[in-house]
C-alpha cells in the first residue's frame, strides 16, 4: 500500500521531536516506574557491556539503586540475549521469549554472510547440536565453537560461532551481567533458563505501538533502525488510521501515538548521564533530534563507544569514570548555572551508582533532597578531555 501525501500533517520542529522523544524515554523527568517495569516500556536495554542497563536506568528512574536490576537478573525476570540489531539486550522474560521470534528471519540472513566458512555445514544439525550442549549445562562460546569443529573440522571457526549465536536463542547466564559479581560469558538457551518454551512472536503491530510509546514520534524507517528488521510500511499502514501523523522539517512523515506525550518544545530538559550505547542515540534513522548534525560522530572512537552527556536536552559532551568521580568533556561552552547542574547530576549518578548516600553523616531536613548539596561537594566531577 503506497503512503499518502504528508503535505497536510502538522510540522514538528527539532525540539519538538526532541522534547518528545525525551518523555518517551523518560529522561525530561525521572520515573516513579519499577526497574521492571521500565524495561518493558523501553523494549529492552542495550547491553553490549554489563554496566550500562544499570546507567540507562538511573538516569530514568527516581530512586534507582543497581541492586533492584541484579535482582531481577538472578531470580530471572530480566535476562541478557542477542535481539534487535543483533545486539546484546537486556528484556523481560517475556520479550526475551516473543521478541528474539519477531527478528529471528533478521538473524537466520545473517549467517548467509558468513556461508562461505560454512560449506558442507548442515545448519538444522548444526543449531541441534549446539542446543544439545549448551542445554547440558551453560557453555562459553569458545566452548560451543570447539564442540562444533568437532563435527564440522572443515568450516570456519567464527562461522560456526555465529551460526550459533544466530541459530539460537542463547541467553548470557548469572552471574554474568549482575551488578558488583563478575563472571565469564556463559550461554544456554532462553527456553532452559527461563524454564518454559519460547512464545509465538508478538505480533509486529502490536510491538509497532510499542516503539512509538517509548521512541516516538517516528518514521517507518526509524524503526527499521532500531529494530534491525525491512519492510515494516505494511505494518504502519494497517495501523494509520489508528495514529497521528505528523512530518519534520524535511518533510519525512513521521507516526505516534495520539495520546502519547509530547511537550511544548521549551520544556526543560535536566542534564543526564547516559551510558554507553544507550538507545535513545542509536534507535533513529535521522538522529538530528537528539544529536545536532555537526557533532555527529563524535560518540565514537574507532569501535568504541564513548558515555554520553545531555545538556538541555541535546548530546554535548561525553564522560568518563575518574577514580572515584567522572571527567566530563564539553563540546562547546555552556554557562555556570548549566555546570552547576552538570556537577550535581553527575554526584547523583556517583552516590547512587555507588549505592551509598552522599553523605551518611549529614542531618537532612525532613523531606530534603539528600542530593541537593551535590554541586558543593568538590572533586567529583571535574571538566577537561577524557582522552588526557
Amino acid at each position: 500500500m503506497a503512503p499518502r501525501t504528508t503535505h497536510s500533517h502538522p510540522v514538528l520542529g527539532t525540539r519538538a521531536l526532541n522534547r518528545a522523544t525525551l518523555a518517551r524515554q523518560l529522561l525530561l523527568s525521572r520515573a516513579e516506574m519499577s526497574a521492571q517495569d521500565a524495561v518493558t516500556h523501553l523494549l529492552g536495554l542495550q547491553a553490549q557491556n554489563v554496566k550500562p542497563p544499570y546507567f540507562q536506568l538511573h538516569a530514568r528512574l527516581a530512586g534507582f539503586r543497581p541492586a533492584e536490576l541484579a535482582g531481577l537478573m538472578e531470580s530471572r525476570e530480566v535476562v541478557r540475549m542477542v535481539t534487535m540489531r543483533s545486539t546484546i539486550h537486556t528484556h523481560t522474560a517475556h520479550d526475551a521469549l516473543t521478541l528474539r521470534p519477531l527478528v529471528q528471519p533478521a538473524r537466520d540472513r545473517e549467517v548467509n554472510y558468513f556461508r562461505k566458512g560454512l560449506d558442507g555445514v548442515d545448519l538444522e544439525r548444526l543449531g541441534a547440536c549446539a542446543r544439545d550442549f549448551v542445554e547440558s549445562e551453560p557453555r562459553t562460546m569458545g566452548e560451543i565453537r570447539e564442540a562444533l569443529l568437532a563435527q564440522w573440522p572443515g568450516a570456519d571457526p567464527q562461522a560456526l560461532s555465529v551460526a550459533a549465536r544466530c541459530r539460537l536463542p542463547l541467553v548470557q547466564v548469572t552471574p554474568r551481567g549482575v551488578w558488583g559479581r563478575s563472571g565469564q560469558v556463559r550461554l544456554t538457551t532462553v527456553e532452559r533458563w527461563l524454564g518454559r518454551a519460547a512464545g509465538q512472536a508478538q505480533p509486529v503491530d502490536e510491538v509497532v505501538l510499542r516503539y512509538l510509546g517509548a521512541f516516538g514520534p517516528a518514521s517507518v524507517k526509524d524503526m527499521q533502525v532500531w529494530a534491525g528488521l525491512t519492510r515494516l510500511r505494511e505494518a504502519f499502514e494497517r495501523l494509520r488510521p489508528g495514529l497521528a501523523v505528523f512530518r519534520d522539517g524535511n518533510g519525512v512523515e513521521l507516526f505516534d501515538l495520539p495520546d502519547a506525550p509530547r511537550p511544548d518544545p521549551d520544556t526543560p530538559a535536566p542534564p543526564r548521564f547516559l551510558p554507553e550505547f544507550d538507545n535513545l542515540l542509536l534507535s533513529h534513522a535521522d538522529r538530528s533530534r537528539v544529536v545536532a548534525p555537526e557533532i555527529k560522530g563524535r560518540t565514537w572512537t574507532g569501535n568504541q563507544a564513548h558515555r554520553t552527556l545531555l545538556v538541555d536536552g541535546f548530546l554535548a559532551g561525553l564522560w568518563k569514570p575518574d577514580g572515584a568521580g567522572v571527567t566530563v568533556e564539553l563540546f562547546g561552552t555552556v554557562s555556570r548555572a548549566r555546570k552547576d547542574e552538570i556537577v550535581a547530576e553527575g554526584e547523583r549518578m556517583i552516590a547512587a551508582m555507588a549505592d551509598r548516600d552522599p553523605d551518611p553523616d549529614a542531618d537532612a531536613a525532613p523531606g530534603a533532597d539528600p542530593y541537593a548539596d551535590a554541586a558543593a561537594r568538590p572533586g567529583s566531577v571535574r571538566f577537561g578531555s577524557i582522552h588526557g
